[in-house]
């Protein structure tokens, strides 16, 4: 069965984000005031092989353990359905 996978990746809380920061001043700049908060981080999506759910969502979450985070300093999220032919 196929899968698609997206994944969303952030820096931790307690990492500073300063391209997150130099848009939320540059977003001000621009009259959106009401924008208290920017992080900044990454989407990927992507399609896998697998047995079923179970499994599709341990290999992702290996890839995202493995390569596609930075577990140091980054927390990743995901989600995993049945893909559209």
């Amino acid at each position: 069965m196929i899968y698609r996978a997206e994944i969303k990746v952030l820096l931790k809380r307690s990492v500073l984000d300063p391209q997150g920061q130099a848009v939320e001043k540059a977003l001000a700049i621009l009259s959106y005031d009401n924008v208290e908060h920017v992080r900044i981080g990454k989407y990927m999506e992507l399609r896998l092989r697998a047995s079923d759910k179970t499994a599709a969502e341990a290999q992702v979450r290996e890839m995202c353990e493995r390569l596609l985070a930075n577990p140091v300093i980054e927390d990743f999220i995901f989600t995993v359905a049945e893909a559209e032919a």
